[in-house]
């Protein structure tokens, strides 16, 4: 005889059950699924983008404070001189 798996509509949500022997709650509708994933997914892109930026404006304002440390220096120099 074979173990049937029972399942059971999740109250307010038409598009999931649950499956009552391991309690997982299961979405049966793949095309949102598959679109929440890609969604996910882009999110998390978007945010190494924004991190990577982030990172590079920091290195730029680095830079930048360094070239301007520089440049001071070259003029304190010229005016001894």
């Amino acid at each position: 005889m074979k173990n049937q798996t029972k399942y059971a509509k999740v109250e307010g949500h038409s598009n999931l059950i649950r499956d009552l022997s391991t309690n997982a709650i299961i979405n049966t509708d793949s095309l949102s699924a598959d679109q929440y994933t890609r969604l996910r997914n882009r999110r998390e892109i978007e945010k190494q983008k924004i991190n990577n930026i982030e990172i590079e404006m920091s290195e730029i304002k680095s830079s930048i404070d360094e070239l301007k440390h520089l440049l001071r220096n070259m003029l304190d120099e010229s005016k001894c001189n």
